[in-house]
């Protein structure tokens, strides 16, 4: 099973269908997500589930459906075990970023940290969950791929929020503070923290 957020609204990938209120079955060989989305975004609805047979090809067969953006990010620690986070269109964010020529998705991810923050000195402790979300750009949806490392840091300078990309706070938060955060954010950060 997958979770693609529209939103804070998941679409379910899965081999079953649900009878839960607030849920629609959808055929994905079949399905329009223009559709769907608009449905999620528009209605009451909670969660679209999208049902193929072969477990295996869930996700390659949905992901054929929109153009893919790939990207990396980190959930980051300092000393303090304190955890990074941007604010970013209102909303509280973990840093993160398309991949850019031919840099795999570790240097992505530890770039994008960089530029979006102003912190160094970054190690990649371990892979996380990667998440999907839907989003739309010069009114195209695509779906972005969001590879997560844990890493760790002994930086203990100055944060610059990159403002070209819309940033404008950049703090270390710790468990109290954090806990307030995911309450503006968004869902598929929530699960990653």
């Amino acid at each position: 099973m997958y979770k693609i957020f529209v939103g804070d609204k998941p679409m379910v990938l899965s081999t079953e269908t649900s009878d839960d209120k607030g849920v629609k079955n959808y055929k994905l060989s079949r399905v329009l997500l223009r559709n769907v989305i608009r449905k999620l975004n528009e209605s009451s609805l909670e969660e679209a589930r999208l049902v193929h047979k072969n477990e295996k090809k869930l996700l390659k067969k949905f992901l054929k459906k929109l153009p893919n953006v790939v990207a990396g990010g980190g959930k980051v620690y300092n000393d303090d075990g304190k955890v990074l986070f941007i604010f970013r269109n209102g909303k509280w964010d973990l840093p993160k970023g398309k991949i850019e020529g031919k840099e795999n998705i570790e240097e992505t991810a530890i770039r994008e940290v960089e530029e979006e923050t102003g912190v160094t000195g970054l190690e990649i402790v371990k892979p996380l969950e990667t998440t999907y979300h839907i989003f739309k750009r010069r009114g195209r949806y695509k779906i972005k791929i969001t590879y997560w490392f844990e890493m760790k840091t002994s930086f203990d300078g100055k944060l610059y929020p990159q403002e070209k990309e819309g940033i404008t706070k950049v703090k270390w938060l710790g468990k109290k503070k954090t806990k307030k955060a995911l309450k503006n954010s968004y869902a598929n950060i929530r699960s990653l923290v």
